[in-house]
């Protein structure tokens, strides 16, 4: 294999890691153009403006032609109702509390995107069951949430046990 195949096949493996890091879908095709000049490569290791033409060729047609039909079929399946990105989605979305959430010590639950997550009340003031709250920060895996209405229900001793 010619020294430049092999250079033409390290690019390509570079922009596949910037384009793990990123998912644009840029990187992606430029790395398949790439791959297809280090097969002009081996076949006509002499043929520079060849295996540039084929880089600029493939990358240009996955650019042009395939990467909107990925990032349409991408943005399909995120239209769950979630936004992009790990706490993006999930601060400002209204849910119910299951049981009793309390402060950092007495934390309880509520559903979200059809799974129970464990909560604590932003004020550390308990918050019943049943009562609708904004989750408006993440704390790992546990969510901070607020009543909607900005008021505590203050729970009764009596429903503490």
């Amino acid at each position: 294999m010619s020294r430049l195949a092999i250079a033409w096949v390290v690019v390509g493996v570079v922009l596949l890691g910037i384009e793990l890091h990123h998912l644009a879908f840029y990187a992606l095709f430029a790395a398949v153009g790439c791959l297809a000049a280090a097969v002009v490569a081996i076949a006509l290791p002499d043929a520079l403006p060849l295996q540039v033409l084929a880089a600029v060729v493939v990358a240009g047609a996955g650019i042009l032609l395939v990467r909107p039909r990925v990032s349409a079929a991408l943005e399909h399946r995120r239209a769950d109702g979630l936004s992009p990105g790990v706490h993006g989605g999930l601060v400002g979305q209204e849910v119910v509390t299951l049981d009793r959430v309390g402060g950092p010590d007495g934390a309880g639950h509520v559903r979200l995107a059809g799974e129970r997550w464990l909560a604590v009340s932003g004020s550390h003031d308990p918050i019943p069951a049943g009562t609708t709250v904004l989750v408006t920060a993440v704390a790992g895996t546990t969510l901070v949430v607020w009543p909607v209405d900005g008021h505590h229900h203050f729970v009764d001793e009596g429903e503490l046990s």
